[in-house]
C-alpha cells in the first residue's frame, strides 16, 4: 500500500486517483496516516463482505 503526503495528494490528485484504482493509498498529514483512498469497486466489495458477515449490523454511509 502506497503512502502520499496530504500535500502530494492535493497537488497530484489525478495521480492519487490512478494509484487508488490499483490499490488503496494512505494519505498522511504531518507524518500521521489520516485517510485511505480506494477504488469504488473495492469499497463496494468491502461493504458486501460486511453485509454478509453481519446482516442487519451494516450501516448505510450514503
Amino acid at each position: 500500500m502506497q503512502t502520499l503526503s496530504a500535500k502530494d495528494a492535493k497537488y497530484g490528485f489525478g495521480r492519487l486517483i490512478d494509484l487508488a484504482r490499483a490499490e488503496p493509498v494512505v494519505v498522511a498529514k504531518h507524518g500521521r496516516a489520516v485517510v485511505v483512498v480506494l477504488a469504488v469497486e473495492e469499497y463496494e466489495r468491502l461493504k458486501a463482505v460486511e453485509a454478509s458477515v453481519a446482516p442487519g449490523c451494516a450501516q448505510s454511509e450514503e
